[in-house]
């Protein structure tokens, strides 16, 4: 009987050794705190908090400081709107407070809060699909608090990334989009029947263009060969005429040549005539003078003879 006790003795102290040894590793690797304070606070989403469960990890700034206690859902008939509180639990000990002056070792959510502390959804994985709660300051968020829905201090919301680009995307207005893709597909449709219907008859069209073009060039290519070899006669017979001309003019130089010395020989004389010393100048001139003098005489006696005609016949007297 005290073989057995002693066994049963010794079974429980093993289990008990076991049990506080499991719970020193879950304490120890876990970061479990049986009897650490914990405080809690609300955050109350109004769009979908897909891949969120109780227990995901509250982080502030990818540090843990908490986890999700419970989700709920509740409907205000005031606004006829639905909600989702979140409760999470937070761990003081992981927030320490630095020292500034004796006291100030300590702050509360309220203030935190008034700082400007604010939550958001965020996504963990795109392949798990799992969220967290991203706790950080950020006063450009409005608080937008809702005392009805939880009695618990509430940490205001703001859009995660993806929940703004989703706030986009839904902004798009994607049916207008789709009618004018619809116009525009018609009207491609309609331009390609057009273009199934006309394009044949212009194709042809400009293939017999093609065709009377090249017969047209091959025309004008004929031409210029014929052209080209009258042009080659002609100008063989310019150069024959040319040669002709210049042998001509080769021949009639010399010829203008004797003319032009015959006409300088015939000045030369006919300037030492008019010269004013020449004798052949004074003869001249004194021939001129006796013609000159012989025409006044025959004017005087034309001047007689019409006065007295007879003198023709009777001459005059002495």
């Amino acid at each position: 009987m005290s073989e057995s006790t002693n066994r049963k003795t010794a079974l429980g102290v093993f289990v008990i050794f076991g049990g506080m040894l499991a719970l020193f590793i879950v304490m120890a690797f876990g970061h479990m705190r049986l009897f650490a304070p914990s405080r809690e606070a609300a955050v109350v989403f109004q769009n979908s908090i897909t891949g969120l469960a109780v227990g995901a990890p509250v982080n502030f700034r990818g540090v843990k400081v908490g986890t999700v206690k419970s989700i709920s859902l509740r409907f205000d008939p005031m606004d006829r709107n639905a909600y989702i509180p979140v409760v999470l639990t937070l761990d003081p000990d992981q927030i320490h407070v630095v020292r500034n002056g004796p006291g100030g070792t300590s702050i509360s959510i309220q203030q935190l809060i008034a700082s400007g502390l604010t939550a958001e959804l965020n996504l963990q994985s795109f392949v798990t699909g799992q969220s967290n709660i991203e706790l950080d300051f950020d006063k450009s968020v409005t608080p937008l608090l809702h005392p009805r829905i939880t009695d618990l201090p509430e940490i205001p919301v703001r859009l995660s990334t993806m929940e703004k680009l989703k706030d986009s995307l839904g902004q798009i207005p994607i049916k207008d989009i789709s009618r004018h893709v619809d116009t525009a597909l018609l009207s491609i449709t309609d331009l390609s029947n057009i273009l199934r219907h006309d394009l044949p008859p212009l194709v042809a069209s400009i293939k017999a263009t093609s065709d009377q073009s090249r017969e047209a060039v091959n025309a004008a290519t004929q031409a210029i060969h014929v052209l080209q070899d009258k042009l080659v006669v002609t100008l063989n017979k310019t150069d024959t005429m040319l040669d002709a001309g210049t042998h001509q003019l080769n021949a009639r130089g010399d010829d203008l040549h004797t003319t032009l010395a015959s006409a300088t020989k015939t000045l030369d004389s006919l300037q030492s005539v008019l010269s004013p010393r020449s004798t052949d100048r004074a003869n001249l001139d004194a021939a001129l003078r006796d013609i000159a003098a012989t025409a006044a005489a025959l004017r005087g006696f034309a001047s007689d003879v019409e006065r007295n005609p007879q003198l023709l016949l009777m001459g005059r007297r002495p």
